[in-house]
């Protein structure tokens, strides 16, 4: 079939069909054939379009439009049916609830629980990325399952949270509205792709009857004490006069508007994580996590060993005050060193030491440095900043008075919120020094140094030098720089100047938001004394009221507080007024937990039960992304840990094996540059390129020239390729819905496996996913056989009864071995390879076997459920292969029994076979005349005597007399 580009085709069929009979059109206003159809069986390459407009040219006639129709579903039909195949299995499992996991599993059997990070539902929906994760997982439940576990892969959504509430407050619709639109959406996708999900089991944050449990944990947190109220620093934004999130927060102005940001100090919930600092930190090394993430995790929780030491505050005659600076260092060696005090511009006593002639300056430099946000405070490449407070402090180990100064590198809530200052043997110490010309006194010896190097900063260790005092009775001179640690930590308990001290760069949590869209804090404020007193058990959950009115309060009060009815209550224990605790729980609340309530998603009674925990245990697997590497996974430890302290879970840890997949970035995209004339510019000048102007290059019009991209039409402009993550920004999101109506789920599921190893970054490439398409083909083909004349398959298959050869086993088998290593070693990639390799042996085979065939459908149902599923059916079964007993390679087969034996014509080499361990000498002679190298050596031609040396060789001597051999 051939038409023009240019021809128009009118459609009024289904949208559903038309979707799937046009997969090989460019959809526009119109629909146009971008070329002419061609055989998807000899190397169709055909270009993906994203979005269908759905406009119609009047100038074809509807019978023209429908024969075109006609003719493109049958060229359709000839790749393989999965638009057909597809939907019909997806509605099979549903109907069958294929996947799920009975309440009460058989406990003697082993158990696999496979989990994806839990998704946020936004109104985007999937794009190509998501699939990744789920994809994997799915493999592996699917694996599981064949393999005689009892398996739980279920999916939920972590829905509560900011883009449903902002939506809120720009359109007037209710965050649940919203957020169960999304749901929606998000579950048809995912149905979509045939994830083999219990969907018995899904479960939503939003929901009353899990986020009951969640306020349940809340409560089991503020009975312990950990869970308190303390003044911190937020993001406000006094133009939009609401708290904000960091991630609102860019460059130090609201997102939305691009109004001023500052931090102001407001009363917040906290959760105590520093309570189980050392268990998380310890507990890491008995997980099978990747390194990377362990320590990030350990970096995050940032513990080390030092000291506390005091410095007197000094008043304006230079005596001791009663108040003392208190400072955390982990260099004590370095305290003879210390030229100059830094507090953070929070700090407690400021507003007491500050002098008069200092104070406006420093309130100054408090308004300047409540702009920032923390990471911009303390960046290192940052200039630094600071202002004299006028007040001086004493150094405990010699006496001297020390000024002190505020500075916002220097944050509150990190140790202690000052510093002592050494700037000899610290580089952001030093930098500040130079600058406001702070004296500089060094007392560790950097032996490696040359004399010239003798007075640069060192932050190294060493021997002490310059650190004696009578007046203190401390001398560390001449001792090593751990020595004298331990000496000043000595002399300061003894004297009262300070403490040994653990300490950890991990803050405790921040539990609250002044939103509405977030589960309920089940407290009470009460009016008489200021206290707070738990909501009972009994009340949960606590619901959220419904509002019309989303906006801020302009006054710093969350939107709760305008539910007035709901926030004014009574404390039942005494009868007198009570309120309401008006902020809400992060979105990470929800998530914390989640992986419990799937063992377990309709218990009224108890968060899980004890039983079913015990059984399902740890989560096998853990797949997401490494963006949730700290934050996520270390608040679902420290929830864990506190819910195996009161017995309500059996291990000390939730997630056994975490894995992050790589990420899929967007198509590459070429950028050139011009300059103000609008000529072209070379790349290779980059150091010069920002004085040009950037221009984006279709694909079309570039090539590759070496190892570099260059225009097509002038190969001297060099042009920059770059991969970005996938963002609607960027305009290069891909939707899987897309894809998975022009190539089918199948093709999705193997192109996201097949794009390299599963933990590396990879490139998304649209015409990279015709190469597994056309495996699926093939393999269809290979089973069903050829499409008949109108382009559609016949029922049934083509495989035979026959016994299997040793050489189709040997490969089946070797197929098996490597499919099921690469799975369980999640390199799915070479697993698809392993089925490749099969497939293109099985092409060379006379017939196929059902001994062969029926064992590879199941080796492919992981990756491709929907066409093995059909494929199964085809071959006469009744039943669904999900729990059919995956293939074992049997290791007799794995054997490579064959050996390479040149073939020696009148005692030269002619070529080479493959013949078995111990073949004899006519089976020899028999593979070579059939040879097609050897043949024609042989054909026609009389023996005079053949030499054979089993596994050596065979040489055929020709007896040029006579003619007599034929080959045919």
């Amino acid at each position: 079939m051939t038409m023009s580009s240019h021809q128009i085709l009118q459609f009024r069929a289904d949208p559903f069909v038309l979707s799937h009979c046009c997969r090989h059109v460019h959809l526009t206003t119109s629909l146009t054939l971008q070329s002419p159809l061609k055989h998807p069986s000899f190397g169709l390459r055909f270009r993906h379009r994203r979005t269908f407009h759905g406009g119609v040219r009047n100038s074809v006639t509807e019978e023209q439009s429908n024969r075109k129709e006609e003719a493109l579903a049958i060229e359709s039909k000839r790749v393989y049916p999965f638009h057909e195949i597809e939907p019909k299995w997806q509605r099979y499992w549903e109907e069958n609830r294929t996947f799920r996991t009975p309440d009460d599993v058989d406990t003697s059997k082993p158990k696999f629980y496979v989990l994806d990070m839990f998704p946020y539902p936004s109104g985007a929906g999937l794009h190509v990325g998501h699939p990744l994760g789920y994809t994997a997982t799915d493999i592996l439940a699917r694996l599981r399952r064949m393999q005689g576990y009892n398996v739980l892969h279920p999916m939920g959504w972590d829905a509560f949270g900011l883009p449903a509430e902002q939506y809120a407050i720009e359109t007037g619709t209710h965050p649940k509205t919203t957020t169960l639109k999304n749901i929606d959406r998000f579950r048809v996708q995912l149905k979509s792709l045939g994830f083999s999900y219990d969907w018995d089991r899904e479960i939503s944050t939003t929901e009353p009857d899990y986020y009951k449990w969640t306020q349940w944990i809340f409560l089991q947190l503020y009975k312990r004490g950990l869970a308190y109220q303390a003044e911190v620093p937020v993001n406000w934004c006094p133009a939009l006069g609401t708290v904000l999130a960091n991630e609102e927060v860019v460059d130090g102005v609201s997102e939305r508007g691009g109004h001023p940001v500052i931090r102001k100090p407001m009363r917040q919930w906290m959760l105590k994580i520093t309570a189980y600092a050392d268990r998380l930190l310890e507990d890491l090394d008995e997980l099978e996590w990747p390194e990377s993430i362990k320590e990030m995790q350990r970096n995050w929780i940032g513990r080390s060993e030092g000291a506390e030491l005091n410095f007197s505050i000094l008043d304006g005659e230079g005596r001791e005050t009663d108040k003392n600076i208190t400072v955390y260092t982990t260099r004590p060696d370095t305290l003879f060193g210390a030229t100059y005090m830094v507090v953070a511009p929070e700090h407690h006593l400021l507003s007491y030491f500050v002098s008069a002639e200092q104070k406006q300056q420093v309130e100054k430099y408090k308004d300047f440095a409540s702009r920032k946000s923390d990471l911009e405070r303390t960046e290192l490449q940052k200039e630094k900043t600071g202002v004299f407070t006028g007040c001086y402090a004493k150094n405990p180990a010699n006496g001297d008075a020390i000024p002190i100064w505020v500075a916002d590198y220097v944050l509150a809530s990190y140790g202690t919120g000052a510093i002592m200052a050494v700037p000899a043997h610290d580089t952001r110490d030093n930098e500040f020094a130079l600058k406001y010309n702070i004296p500089i006194k060094w007392v560790v010896t950097n032996e490696a140094a040359s004399s010239d190097d003798a007075k640069q900063v060192y932050p190294g260790v060493g021997i002490i030098e310059n650190s004696s005092s009578l007046e203190t009775g401390l001398d560390i001179n001449q001792l090593s720089s751990k020595e004298a640690a331990l000496k000043v930590i000595e002399w300061a308990e003894r004297t009262g100047n300070g403490k040994k001290k653990v300490n950890f760069k991990l803050r405790d949590w921040l539990f609250a938001r002044q939103r509405y869209w977030g589960e309920p804090i089940p407290i009470l404020n009460l009016d008489e004394s200021g206290e707070t007193t738990a909501v009972s058990e009994s009340e949960l959950p606590l619901t959220l009221p419904e509002l019309n009115d989303f906006t801020p309060t302009g006054t710093g009060e969350p939107p709760l507080s305008k539910a007035v009815s709901w926030v004014n209550t009574v404390n039942p224990t005494t009868g007198k007024p009570a309120k309401r605790e008006t902020s809400t729980m992060p979105q990470w609340a929800g998530s914390c937990w989640y992986y419990l309530r799937f063992m377990d998603p309709k218990n009224t009674e108890a968060l899980v039960d004890k039983e079913k925990e015990k059984y399902w245990n740890q989560v096998d697997v853990y797949v997401g992304g490494a963006e949730h590497a700290v934050l996520h996974l270390l608040y679902s430890r420290f929830w864990h840990k506190v819910l195996y302290d009161i017995g309500v879970v059996s291990t000390k840890e939730p997630f056994k094996c975490v894995i992050n997949q790589g990420i899929i970035l967007g198509e590459v995209q070429y950028t050139a540059w011009k300059d103000q004339e609008g000529n072209y510019v070379s790349a290779y000048i980059e150091e010069r390129l920002n004085e040009y102007q950037q221009v984006a290059i279709p694909e079309e019009n570039v090539m590759k020239s070496g190892d570099y991209f260059v225009l097509k039409e002038d190969p001297s402009i060099r042009l920059i390729p770059r991969a970005y993550k996938m963002s609607k920004s960027r305009g290069n999101v891909v939707n899987p819905d897309d894809v998975v109506l022009e190539y089918g789920a199948d093709s999705l599921r193997l192109y996201e496996m097949f794009m390299g190893p599963f933990r590396d970054s990879k490139t998304w490439n649209t015409s990279g996913i015709e190469g597994v398409h056309r495996f699926l083909a093939r393999t269809w083909r290979l089973i069903i056989g050829l499409p008949q004349s109108d382009g559609s398959f016949k029922d049934g298959t083509v495989v035979t009864d026959d016994e299997p050869t040793l050489e189709q086993l040997r490969s089946l088998h070797k197929c098996i071995a490597k499919v099921t290593e690469e799975i369980e070693s999640t390199r799915f990639n070479t697993g698809i390879s392993g089925m490749m390799e099969f497939i293109n042996a099985a092409y060379k085979w006379n017939n196929q076997p059902r001994g062969i065939i029926e064992p590879f459908v199941l080796l492919l149902s992981p990756y491709a459920p929907h066409m093995a599923e059909e494929l199964w059916s085809r071959l006469g079964h009744q039943n669904s292969l999900a729990y059919q007993s995956f293939p074992k390679a049997n290791p007799d087969y794995l054997k490579d029994t064959t050996i390479v034996l040149p073939v020696q014509i009148n005692g030269k080499t002619r070529g080479t076979i493959e013949v078995e361990e111990g073949c004899s000498e006519d089976d020899a002679f028999i593979l070579a005349s059939q040879d097609k190298k050897l043949e024609k050596y042989l054909d026609g031609q009389s023996i005079k005597k053949r030499i054979y040396v089993p596994g050596k060789i065979l040489n055929v001597i020709l007896d040029r007399t006579n003619v007599k051999v034929t080959t045919k």
